[in-house]
């Protein structure tokens, strides 16, 4: 199993450091959020781009890929009636697929609740062809060089767009290109759905790109309620390959304490589990 972080909880931190502490911890990858690097992703040079991604590698990490990919920016919407600002932002998603290949990533995470809950009055089949529409427009943009668009469902407390897994391929069939995937969140797995999250894994096995690990109440795995055993057992059992990356929101524990209590307690578990 390949253990990322992402790494805007480093509020503060140079990108040396941040490179530096996560490989000492045994993390191979680091996930980034745009926001961390400018206003837009285009205000990051292709020189830069370079550089992020060479420093990285000289701590044997990869840049996995991007997520929050449309945070902290104005004038962007998925599921918007206005048809000006679905092809903005499937302009701007084009932008962020080309820089993800740049800093050597193939994934990107689209949470970003804000920028696609629904408009007053707006049916969900509405939301959904426009959220296909702009998809549509940006996915072979980069489906070349590698780069995939992985579908985040949030619980209904974050947005009232794509709650649940079977939501999130729902739209995935309707968009039908081959770079876009599912994205399972244990939080949000948590707090959205009936089932429990090993079924949610075995049943959506096929289809899954990228895997967040987390608890309810907003720190890293093992810093909450959450037991993770059945949940790494179900990880293993299903052959998943891709990336488990540690993803939190609340940063008061601070950096260095969440980085490395999620990263041991992960290995402790797939030990525990595979005995």
């Amino acid at each position: 199993m390949k253990f990322a972080i992402c790494q805007e909880l480093y509020e503060g931190w140079d990108w040396e450091r941040q490179c530096e502490f996560s490989a000492s911890l045994g993390y191979t990858g680091l996930e980034l959020a745009p926001f961390t690097l400018g206003d837009r992703i285009s205000d990051v040079s292709a020189e830069q781009r370079a550089t992020l991604k060479k420093q990285a590698e000289d701590h044997g990490l990869e840049i996995i890929g991007l997520h929050w990919l449309l945070a902290k920016t104005e004038g962007l919407h998925l599921t918007t009636s206005d048809a000006a600002v679905r092809k903005a932002t499937s302009d701007y998603l084009a932008e962020l697929g080309q820089a993800c290949a740049d800093f050597g990533g193939s994934i990107m995470v689209f949470g970003s609740p804000f920028q696609r809950n629904l408009e007053d009055g707006m049916s969900t089949e509405q939301a959904m062809a426009n959220a296909a529409e702009v998809f549509k427009n940006c996915l072979p943009s980069f489906a070349d060089r590698g780069v995939s668009i992985c579908m985040e469902p949030l619980t209904p407390k974050e947005t009232d767009f794509i709650n649940t897994c079977q939501q999130a391929m729902d739209l995935i069939e309707m968009i039908d290109e081959p770079n876009i995937v599912l994205h399972q969140d244990v939080k949000a797995m948590l707090g959205a759905e009936e089932k429990s999250l090993p079924e949610l894994i075995h049943e959506f096995k096929d289809a899954v790109g990228h895997f967040h690990v987390n608890d309810t109440n907003l720190l890293g795995p093992g810093m909450g309620e959450t037991d993770y055993r059945p949940i790494v057992k179900a990880l293993l059992d299903s052959n998943y390959d891709g990336w488990v990356s540690v993803e939190v929101f609340d940063y008061s524990p601070g950096a260095e304490n969440i980085a490395r209590q999620s990263i041991d307690y992960m290995k402790r578990i797939i030990d525990e589990v595979s005995e």
